[in-house]
């Protein structure tokens, strides 16, 4: 019996300690994403000329026991290659997402981390054509 009493003795020592070291975790991850956020707002808004590199979707899932409810939220990003050679990935909106193509040439306008838009360079039907075949020749 006397086991359990000093047992619960330590936990009335220990779970205050746990709950301010996890509160202090959230509160740190926190003041990092603002921090984040603010130094990408001080940046200067850049428009480059840039193609389309890459693009990749993270989808997540979650289930909820209780009320039997499935849920998924998926995020879109888009990698741009500058005229540099740097290669640049943001998050996009699913829009956004759907309207970009591999291969797609425009002027990237971002500022920081956070993207603002992407506008395409328009290419003829004609000159695709042109390309591809010159690309079949070279095979």
């Amino acid at each position: 019996m006397q086991s359990w009493v000093e047992m619960f003795d330590m936990m009335e020592t220990a779970l205050p300690i746990l709950l301010v070291v996890l509160t202090a975790i959230v509160v740190i991850s926190a003041a990092g994403g603002v921090w984040r956020f603010f130094a990408s707002s001080r940046q200067p808004v850049l428009s480059v000329n840039s193609v389309i590199v890459g693009k990749r979707t993270e989808v997540s899932h979650r289930h909820d026991t209780e009320t039997s409810v499935n849920r998924s939220d998926t995020k879109y990003y888009v990698t741009f290659e500058v005229e540099s050679g740097d290669r640049l990935e943001f998050a996009v909106s699913g829009l956004e997402y759907g309207q970009c193509a591999e291969g797609d040439e425009g002027k990237l306008t971002f500022q920081g981390h956070h993207f603002h838009r992407f506008e395409r360079v328009r290419k003829t039907h004609r000159t695709e054509v042109q390309e591809f075949r010159k690309y079949r020749s070279t095979l």
